[in-house]
């Protein structure tokens, strides 16, 4: 079964269309932006997800922009689109007044043609304007969100939203998603009224949706609408109601660890391919008396340093390493010393979680790696196997002992990051 614009399905109805097989089905949902519950369910192993970062070629980014209502801006907005032999949608999601909108915008652009088009009219009517706007009989179509899914009009590329701050984040993506879908530059313009009569719920939406405006942020944006409003119940009305008092973190690491048991024992010729290729470590911290550092008068500004460090902890591929690696070259000149090692331990927490060390220790010319004790099932492993051979192979130097009920590695003679990733390599190999 395969379901589209997955955020338009709540857990009822497709609840409901499982119940129509008779076997439980192979499901595959496709969305710009995963509604929160799904996406927990992803980020916490319980569904796969993948993830379409690449845009299609000759696409722009959609300029965003979030301000209150004008007139001034709407007259701006539609005569530069119809300059460009382009076309505006104008979306306001109230039937009662929507014609009164439409009276407005012909005050304002005496030779724009507008059409109106609301879920209430009769559904030939609707479709032949659709089809009349999409074959460029009008300039304008003033609309509800009916529009939000499924219409193409490469030569629409200026959408303007009324009361922006009543749509959820998703809604919000989905309507931006009707412009910018072609080698033209596209604007939304967001109108809500002044930010002090906002909810801080909506002021974060609006600020997310500005934020996140380049190609692929959709992800981006349902992670975000998942740290507004937060996950919901994820297996019915009474189950999570424990979470605020244990925290989100130890809630989470609860849940993975309870998934993972079943996954080892009732599930076991299910996840048995799985199970093989499994990490039996998640992170790997490292400690350490080496100076790791950017330095100030390498990058002088604070603010940038931080968001060095930030982007840091987040690259994993060497790919990624090597492309900061590059780029921190490019701005600030030749890397110092310490900011390579700092690089380097990128690699060498990889390579440490990919052995089994949970935790590790360079100080006093020595590296001192903690296996895990979360998974016995580890000591069985090809990967502790190798460790095994390394140290019979390489006794000198090298010790293996067991204190206060955890296995641990110490090797000698280590005094820079490049050297522990050497010999964590030839562990692993």
């Amino acid at each position: 079964m395969v379901i589209d614009e997955q955020h338009r399905f709540g857990v009822d109805t497709r609840a409901r269309l499982w119940k129509k097989n008779i076997h439980p089905p192979h499901v595959l949902v496709m969305t710009a932006t995963p509604i929160p519950r799904t996406l927990q369910f992803s980020l916490m192993n319980a569904r796969d997800l993948s993830i379409i970062n690449t845009p299609p070629p000759n696409r722009f980014p959609v300029e965003t922009i979030v301000q209150s209502f004008s007139e001034d801006t709407i007259k701006e907005a539609i005569d530069y689109e119809i300059d460009r032999e382009g076309q505006v949608f104008f979306v306001h999601n109230r039937v009662q007044n929507i014609n009164e909108i439409a009276a407005m915008i012909t005050r304002l652009c005496p030779n724009a043609r507008i059409a109106v088009g609301h879920g209430q009219m009769e559904g030939k009517k609707l479709e032949a304007i659709i089809l009349d706007f999409m074959d460029g009989l009008y300039d304008v179509i003033v609309a509800t969100t009916i529009i939000e899914s499924g219409i193409d009009i490469p030569n629409a590329n200026t959408i303007i939203i009324n009361n922006a701050n009543h749509f959820g984040l998703s809604d919000l993506h989905q309507l931006r998603g009707r412009v910018g879908r072609s080698n033209k530059k596209a604007f939304a313009y967001l109108f809500t009224p002044p930010p002090q009569h906002l909810s801080s719920e909506a002021r974060k939406r609006l600020h997310a949706i500005e934020q996140f405006s380049d190609l692929g942020s959709g992800f981006n944006i349902a992670m975000r609408d998942l740290d507004i409003r937060g996950a919901g119940d994820l297996l019915g009305a009474n189950q999570s109601g424990f979470i605020n008092d244990i925290g989100f973190d130890t809630y989470q690491k609860i849940l993975d660890e309870a998934i993972l048991e079943l996954k080892e024992n009732e599930f076991k010729s299910v996840f048995s391919e799985e199970l093989k290729e499994r990490e039996f470590v998640k992170e790997c911290i490292l400690e350490t008396d080496l100076s790791l550092v950017i330095p100030d008068d390498y990058v002088n500004d604070i603010n940038e340093r931080l968001t060095l460090y930030k982007r840091l902890d987040t690259l994993t591929f060497r790919e990624a390493i090597s492309t900061f690696s590059k780029e921190l070259k490019d701005r600030f000149g030749e890397i110092p010393r310490q900011t390579k090692e700092l690089i380097n331990t990128l690699n060498l927490r990889e390579k440490a979680k990919n052995i089994g060390f949970e935790k590790l220790v360079i100080k006093q010319n020595k590296l001192v790696g903690k296996f895990t004790t979360s998974h016995p099932t580890y000591f069985e492993s090809t990967s502790f196997t190798k460790v095994l051979d390394f140290v019979q192979k390489h006794k000198k130097g090298v010790q293996l002992k067991e204190k206060n009920k955890v296995l641990i590695l110490t090797l000698e003679n280590i005094g820079t990051i490049q050297e522990a990733n050497k010999r964590l390599q030839q562990l692993m190999d």
